[in-house]
């Protein structure tokens, strides 16, 4: 299999994490894995943890209020808001953490994602630029285990994939 390319690069001055991955799928494949609750809840976090959502709305001004569970049932929720989407090409998201119920935690850093879309000869790359307030925030979730977060969330997009393109 060949290698695809996962880079992960803080950049300290602008608070900012941007984060490249390489898939083997087609982009109108790779957008709908995003952007679709039924195939988000198959992926959207690191192993052990299992993804449910409670609502999604994908559209402007739209939301996904979602859980990542451990194992042993611990719920870790999270609300994102959809902004500027542009069909299979990119959108735009406020991301932070909440409860059950949907009202922020505003203990915990918030964060504007930009993910966009791209293709690379067969496959896609998606490139998500996140921006945080402060670098104090980049920090806390770069300590809270964001990189291997990704790197393990973004492995089992790539084990869904392979099950989709079949």
């Amino acid at each position: 299999m060949n290698r695809l390319q996962f880079d992960f690069l803080v950049d300290k001055e602008n608070s900012t994490l941007t984060i490249v991955r390489e898939f083997a799928a087609e982009r109108p494949l790779v957008w709908d894995c995003y952007t679709k609750q039924e195939l988000l809840d198959q992926w959207f976090a690191p192993k052990p943890f299992t993804t449910k959502t409670k609502s999604m709305v994908f559209e402007n001004g739209g939301h996904w209020h979602y859980a990542m569970v451990d194992p042993e049932g611990t719920e870790y929720w999270g609300y994102t808001e959809y902004h500027d989407i542009n069909p299979i090409d990119s959108y735009r998201t406020i991301d932070a953490f909440s409860d059950s119920e949907g009202k922020i935690n505003n203990e915990l850093p918030t964060a504007n994602w930009k993910v966009t879309f791209n293709d690379k000869g067969e496959n896609t790359t998606v490139t998500t630029v996140v921006t945080y307030d402060s670098l104090n925030d980049l920090e806390a979730v770069i300590n809270m285990g964001m990189k291997e977060g990704m790197m393990s969330t973004l492995e089992k997009l790539d084990e869904l994939l392979l099950i989709l393109s079949k």
